[in-house]
């Protein structure tokens, strides 16, 4: 989990007080794709301070079987990477940064081309770093020094950057940095959190705030089964999501909450936070939500 520090404790008029309830900390560990014997290859060259990658005969051999039923676009300069991120606008952009001889960029690729075909809100790049002087260049640009290395991009600047990872934290990624279409409320602002909440004290539904941060390891972990449990429980249970560090207001309302490690997720019901569970436990969490909702869990 991810600690905040200096925070002040100030209730909000809005809330009730927070019922204590003994958090779990489960420990977060990524699942990574298993990786070749050999050591990882730094593909920078310290003499001549350039990227230097060496192509191979067997080149990319998975990448040709499914590029023609993909999304993912191929690119071959700086200016045409620079064009694809422009038109992107405020969409979230994938970059793949890949070699010809490198057996963890052929593993990980397919699993890209499949989340292209289901994320049509996302656009997906392929940069093959040994594929000519130009994306020699482009690696060298946006300082690529090992391959899979994913970068994701919005409005033109960089948000986050991986390597080595597996299936499952791709798609983490993706989900956490791009979703924008899910049954999952995205708030801004303590307005928003208020309103939200104003919305739903008719109904008297459970509303499950998920309190992260933009570069949160556990955070990305758990959301895709956050997306999941929105639309499974949809009739009976609002969830919601705040980035604390997404400006003034966001960073005012964790301060405000006490909120100290993230992700922590606030139950909410008829204007008064009942609890709340701190961690990225998938049992944990439904058990938790399972319990607000007056089901009797036994652990």
């Amino acid at each position: 989990m991810a600690t905040i520090t200096n925070f002040l404790l100030k209730q909000p008029p809005f809330l009730a007080p927070i019922t204590k309830i003994t958090p779990l900390y489960p420990q977060f560990s990524s699942n990574l794709l298993p990786l070749s014997s050999k050591p990882k290859q730094n593909f920078l060259n310290l003499d001549t301070n350039r990227p230097i990658f060496v192509p191979k005969a067997t080149a990319a051999s998975d990448v040709e079987k499914v590029k023609k039923k993909e999304r993912v676009q191929r690119v071959h300069s700086t200016q045409e990477f620079d064009e694809a991120l422009r038109a992107a606008k405020n969409r979230l952009v994938v970059v793949e940064f890949a070699a010809s001889d490198s057996e963890d960029s052929s593993k990980i690729y397919p699993f890209m081309v499949d989340l292209s075909r289901n994320c049509s809100d996302v656009d997906f790049l392929l940069v093959m770093g040994d594929e000519s002087e130009e994306t020699r260049k482009l690696c060298a640009r946006e300082k690529i020094e090992q391959v899979p290395h994913f970068t994701f991009y919005k409005g033109m600047e960089k948000i986050h950057e991986e390597e080595a990872i597996g299936p499952d934290q791709l798609v983490g990624d993706v989900l956490y940095y791009g979703d924008s279409h899910s049954a999952v409320v995205q708030v801004h602002c303590r307005e928003d959190v208020e309103k939200l909440i104003e919305d739903h004290k008719a109904d008297h539904k459970l509303i499950v705030l998920d309190v992260g941060l933009k570069h949160c390891g556990p955070c990305v972990k758990v959301y895709p089964t956050v997306i999941k449990l929105s639309r499974s429980m949809e009739d009976t249970v609002v969830f919601a999501r705040m980035n604390g560090d997404e400006n003034d207001s966001c960073m005012e309302f964790l301060r405000d909450m006490n909120v100290i490690e993230v992700p922590t997720f606030l139950f909410i019901r008829d204007g008064e936070i009942r609890g709340r569970y701190v961690g990225s436990g998938k049992g944990e969490l439904i058990g938790e939500i399972l319990r607000y909702q007056g089901v009797r869990v036994t652990y």
